[in-house]
């Protein structure tokens, strides 16, 4: 039986996630602020935003899968100080190399995905989980909408360090309230961490996402880079025969291989694409002068105030999802959403000439990423057992990040590949860039197709659990009406 939720724990856990994904894009307008303060090179400077990805990467199914074992509201406190103390280090960084490991430190924050949604399903009355999910993710969603928006002004007014200053002080807040009032769930997994696959999981990311991070600087057919892409491709065999072979596995790929998951999987690692790399170009796209035979010359704030459109339509269509959800289903919502951003990309790819084609381009983006980001959380949930949710959603959360990284080092060689004597790029590699961007999305709608419809026969994987009379499914599993596609 669910206890009843107060609306303090959702606000907790609102601004948890909400503070991840702002340190997400947050710092990525003022890496030539940071490059210029702290004397290093532009190349260094990338690993800023490297070190996090990476660092998310690798935390985030880890710590789902130890939040699923030890307790979530212990898990979620320890993460959410670890992010304080990460923005502390690097509002104190006196250099660069501290600056990225304090990033790492941040990227454990990656795990309060998992664990918020894991919270919601255990917490929550059945009713109020399908609206919790819907609510959460657009929070989720928004956060990084929120990082573009304010980078600029923050900056200008006071300086880059208050990047990490101000989420320093929420997480913290965050972590004291989510200590005394969120409640611990009364769900848990047996077994434990199964560290070997755990290691070989983080050796096949960090081998996979720090060539497609770095290629553009290394260069596609470098050694480092076909090295590193054949030894992710020899980990991840290995990770897959550990897990297999495993009791106690981090990932359990039954699960992954419910016709629910991994259809959801295929479409967020499609839409990831499409939309980390549009968060990437976008910006520096309109900051670009206008000599250049394109761009509007704006500044850092300038262009963050032309994404405040999506960032409104992201809240607003994340919270609409809640609502149409019980009525059109999780997969009808995937599916309008990633072609909502197809839309959009399709629109960029011919009309970026006036800042009004900008700002509603970015208002129909956020309506399809507020749609779809709700949609996929849903359709995981749903799908697997209330034990495995920190993990099932930690993956889901993690393909989105790997789909990022490919789209975005696809887009930059689009993007990048022909500079003019400027050194800007030209008109066409944007062009380029936005189409292909718009084919990312509509593919992954058409992935969204894929995933089954709702049948009135529980699934495979619950009819197992409970014939074999585990505790893993439990009416958390039963706790999002029409949105259980399994």
């Amino acid at each position: 039986m669910h206890r009843k939720s107060t609306p303090l724990t959702f606000v907790v856990l609102a601004i948890g996630t909400g503070v991840f994904s702002m340190l997400q894009s947050l710092i990525a307008p003022a890496l030539p602020t940071v490059q210029h303060a702290l004397h290093t090179s532009q190349s260094t400077t990338t690993w800023v935003m490297t070190a996090y990805l990476l660092s998310a990467s690798v935390f985030t199914p880890i710590l789902g899968r130890v939040g699923d074992l030890i307790g979530k509201k212990r898990t979620l406190v320890a993460v959410l100080a670890t992010v304080a103390v990460g923005c502390l280090l690097a509002a104190l960084a006196p250099n660069i190399g501290v600056l990225i490991a304090a990033r790492v430190v941040q990227g454990v924050g990656g795990a309060l995905y998992p664990l918020s949604f894991s919270i919601i399903r255990d917490e929550f009355a059945p009713e109020k989980v399908s609206g919790g999910i819907s609510d959460l993710s657009a929070v989720a969603a928004a956060g990084g909408g929120v990082g573009m928006v304010a980078a600029g002004p923050v900056v200008s007014a006071l300086d880059f360090r208050w990047l990490f200053w101000i989420p320093a002080a929420i997480a913290a807040v965050t972590a004291l309230i989510a200590l005394r009032y969120v409640p611990e769930s009364r769900n848990r997994a047996e077994g434990k961490v199964g560290w070997l696959g755990a290691v070989l999981l983080s050796a096949w990311l960090v081998a996979l996402l720090l060539p497609l991070s770095q290629a553009g600087q290394w260069g596609w057919g470098s050694a480092p880079v076909i090295g590193l892409f054949a030894a992710a491709l020899v980990l991840f065999a290995l990770w897959l025969l550990a897990e297999s072979r495993s009791r106690t596995p981090l990932i359990d790929l039954r699960v992954m291989r419910l016709p629910a998951v991994w259809t959801t999987n295929t479409a967020a690692l499609l839409f990831g694409a499409g939309m980390y790399a549009l968060w990437s170009f976008l910006p520096g796209f309109v900051q670009t002068p206008s000599s250049a035979g394109y761009g509007f010359g704006a500044s850092v704030t300038a262009a963050g105030l032309l994404m405040l459109p999506m960032l409104v339509a992201m809240v607003l269509s994340g919270v609409l999802s809640g609502r149409l959800e019980p009525v059109l289903g999780a997969k009808t919502l995937l599916t309008a959403g990633a072609s909502l951003c197809a839309l959009a990309c399709g629109f960029l790819t011919l009309w970026h000439h006036e800042q009004w084609q900008i700002a509603l381009v970015a208002g129909v983006f956020g309506l399809g990423i507020g749609l779809a980001f709700a949609a996929m959380s849903h359709l995981i949930v749903a799908s697997v057992p209330a034990d495995r949710t920190g993990v099932a959603t930690g993956m889901n959360a993690n393909i989105r990040t790997i789909g990022g990284s490919i789209g975005t080092a696809v887009t930059s060689v689009l993007v990048t590949g022909r500079l003019q004597p400027s050194g800007l790029p030209y008109a066409s590699g944007y062009t380029h860039g936005f189409a292909l961007l718009a084919l990312l999305c509509l593919t992954a709608a058409l992935a969204a197709l894929l995933v089954p419809v709702r049948h009135t026969r529980p699934s495979r994987w619950v009819r197992l659990s409970a014939a074999r009379g585990t505790s893993a499914v439990n009416s958390g599993s039963t706790g999002i009406s029409k949105s259980n596609e399994a």
